[in-house]
């Protein structure tokens, strides 16, 4: 079976469709945003009220306080609102101030404007989060 080294996770993990978009965008994070590695988090475990999820990618500012979550998908899943309700689900736990889709070959990012999130065009560099 195919794996893929997981540079957050220090682990070998197998190489399904939407493991292959998290890592693509972790490189995203790390070579694009200038995302350090150790202020990123991959299957991060959170709870909402009785339930357990895990946010695909979470960082994490320079005071170890959650910035933005990463939600990934397959490139065949479109990137739909409930996709966009389920890293809101996340954020009600985190407190985010971006939200980030992705499905490998369509990306949303929003950022946090006065209490509301809204569609931004480019990517910030990790500073700017």
């Amino acid at each position: 079976m195919e794996q893929y080294w997981d540079p957050l996770r220090k682990k070998m993990v197998a190489a399904t469709p939407e493991e292959r978009v998290r890592q693509w965008f972790i490189g995203v994070l790390r070579d694009t945003m200038a995302v350090p590695e150790h202020m990123m988090m991959s299957e991060a475990s959170l709870s909402f009220g009785q339930k357990t999820y895990r946010a695909d990618i979470l960082v994490w500012s320079r005071e170890a306080r959650p910035l933005a979550v990463v939600e990934c998908k397959r490139p065949e899943v479109e990137l739909s609102s409930a996709v966009l309700e389920q890293a809101m689900r996340y954020n009600a736990v985190l407190g985010v101030r971006w939200l980030i889709v992705t499905n490998g070959t369509k990306t949303f990012l929003y950022k946090k404007v006065n209490g509301v999130f809204t569609p931004q065009q480019t990517l910030p560099v990790y500073g700017d989060l």
